[in-house]
């Protein structure tokens, strides 16, 4: 096993982080490779909107499980908690993969799709069968929890990151190829996405075989087996502590997830509600990959911890990273990628084609934004506070909605109202997660001071 608590030094952080950032870049730009794919099938780019709305509400349902790996990051480290953790994940999986199949039943998809989102019917459908036939993929995203965890584990970030790499090989094969022999739609584009998360959990699972042989208290036989067991808590006892460990991530996860929804309820009651929601999604496409390498940070920090009191010295690491990540958003805000990319690639009218670079350029600053979130949410972790996590994940939602909330009223056009509760939720994040931490810190201080 690698090292448990690793010092920090920059080379060292960065052999970890860069990995983590490409995988984390890499398998949201999974999603604006099958952009190509769905617009250019027979709804054009309003078919994006209802293929991401089913998406999202799968992100939403498979975010009640996003703690598993940062709990497999805590208890997964010897052979008992990797088995334990393996029963958990088994477990959230098939609880959660027969939940998302709930919203596209008869009658109540009518109201999800067609009430809350106000999708014309061809569009309701559209997302419905996205939302059903994604269990395939979300099934893919949870069974690669376990050998992630396992890599992560061992500071294998690379070999992770290989395995993403390989996903979007795949999905950018997919992306050239259909459109040129006239397999497009929102169909194809799933097929594309779930035939690349697949490939990516297969070759991690390769990859993490030979660390699970080497983890700690492994027993080498029966009697062994017997003999070791019988030294530790019940299975149900190992399990419920690992449970009640991920639940407040799972919690705040689904709260988080749920953030894309209630933005796309309130810009599709806008003016011009259409096209505001299109240039939403399209930015988005090149906003989330950003974002979602910054929050990669997250990993870092629960490996890379504060070696004394004061120590921010990942917290600088994490500004000068969010930094260079904002370019990419920056150089799709230019005429020269920003109407490639938003005309020829998305399809998108040229009408709203300037609004949306103006809007991928303001998204340049996010990154800094999720790389300093990612810190503190990291320390909470590891420290074993995740309610500390689920607190900032509910000031999350809270801010978002409100945010809207009070710009809807006033005339703002949606995409502005998007990016402007899109900026104000994390920071909020971040301010939750430092007060919730300052608050157990003083209480435990308090704590030993009448204990004295």
């Amino acid at each position: 096993m690698a090292d448990d608590t690793p010092r920090f030094s920059v080379s060292r952080v960065t052999r970890f982080y860069v990995p983590l950032l490409l995988q984390g870049f890499s398998q949201s730009l999974s999603y604006p490779l099958v952009a190509g794919i769905v617009t250019h099938g027979a709804h054009g780019v309003n078919a994006l909107t209802a293929f991401s709305q089913g998406q999202m509400i799968m992100f939403m349902i498979g975010a009640l499980g996003g703690g598993l790996v940062t709990t497999g990051l805590v208890f997964a480290k010897t052979y008992f908690g990797y088995v334990t953790f393996k029963r958990l994940n088994a477990l959230m999986m098939g609880t959660l993969l027969a939940l998302q199949c709930v919203p596209a039943l008869p009658g109540l998809d009518d109201w999800v799709f067609g009430g809350f989102f106000h999708l014309p019917p061809d569009l309701a459908s559209v997302a419905r069968e996205t939302l059903l036939w994604g269990v395939f993929m979300n099934a893919g995203f949870f069974l690669r929890n376990v050998p992630m965890v396992v890599l992560f584990n061992n500071l294998e970030s690379g070999k992770s990151n290989n395995a993403t790499l390989a996903r979007i090989f795949v999905t950018l094969g997919f992306s050239v190829v259909f459109p040129r022999v006239d397999l497009v739609g929102p169909y194809w584009g799933l097929f594309a996405l779930t035939v690349g998360v697949w490939v990516e959990t297969l070759l991690t699972w390769l990859y993490a075989r030979p660390y699970v042989a080497l983890l700690p208290n492994r027993p080498d036989g029966a009697d062994a087996h017997r003999r070791h067991v019988a030294l530790l808590p019940s299975p149900a006892a190992l399990l419920a502590e690992q449970f009640n460990f991920t639940l407040p991530l799972a919690l705040g996860g689904f709260l988080l997830a749920s953030a894309p929804l209630v933005v796309a309820a309130f810009v599709a009651r806008t003016a011009h509600a259409a096209d505001m929601l299109a240039i939403h999604y399209v930015t988005l496409g090149v906003a989330n990959p950003v974002a979602f390498a910054a929050l990669k940070l997250q990993t870092v920090s629960v490996k890379f911890t504060p070696e004394y009191p004061g120590d921010r010295r990942l917290l600088a690491y994490a500004v000068i990273a969010g930094l260079c990540l904002g370019i990419i958003p920056f150089l799709f805000s230019t005429p020269l990628v920003g109407d490639w990319y938003f005309g020829t690639f998305q399809n998108v009218p040229a009408h709203i084609r300037p609004t949306a670079r103006l809007a991928i350029g303001l998204y340049s600053l996010i990154a800094v934004i999720h790389a300093v979130r990612a810190r503190i949410e990291g320390i909470a972790a590891a420290q074993k506070r995740p309610k500390a996590v689920m607190c900032g994940q509910i000031a999350y939602t809270l801010s978002l909605f409100a945010t809207l909330a009070l710009l809807l009223p006033l005339g703002v056009p949606g995409w502005a109202m998007a990016v402007t509760a899109i900026f104000v939720a994390p920071v909020c994040v971040t301010l939750a997660v430092y007060a919730a931490l300052t608050v157990s810190a003083r209480a435990e201080r308090a704590r030993a001071a009448a204990d004295r």
